[in-house]
């Protein structure tokens, strides 16, 4: 423990540097996804502004326990399913994955495929049961 605050304290830039690269990698990370809702928002978005949920977890998971109307359509079949979702493109779609991190990925895809109004759950489905929201089984 010594040496590792000894070499902090000898490279102080070095440091710096090292952090500040760190939060840019996350902050431009972070812009990819889109943009992120807690359970709250999602909530609001799903009872005034008829958003559509979006689970893009593997059939196992989903059997699990799922929003109520959630479209199911897992990450790696998104490419060929769109057309299953594209009548939903005027509203907002919230895409719900485990635990908040496949989501970026299927929300970045929905962007590309021309949705404009894409979020991602914040914390996933883990968040979503652990406010003790609706699931059905």
């Amino acid at each position: 423990m010594e040496q590792v605050i000894e070499f902090a304290t000898n490279n102080i830039m070095l440091i710096i540097a090292w952090i500040m690269t760190l939060a840019m990698l996350v902050f431009t990370e972070q812009r990819k996804g889109g943009k992120s809702v807690n359970t709250h928002e999602a909530t609001r978005m799903i009872n005034k502004e008829n958003a559509v949920i979006l689970d893009v977890r593997p059939k196992k998971e989903y059997t699990t326990g799922h929003i109520t109307n959630a479209i199911h359509i897992p990450v790696a079949e998104l490419d060929t399913r769109m057309t299953e979702i594209n009548k939903h493109k005027d509203k907002p779609v919230i895409v719900v994955c485990n635990l908040g991190q496949t989501a970026g990925a299927a929300t970045k895809k929905l962007m590309t495929a021309g949705f404009s109004n894409v979020v991602k759950l914040s914390g996933g489905m883990t968040e979503w049961k652990a406010q003790s929201l609706p699931i059905l089984k």
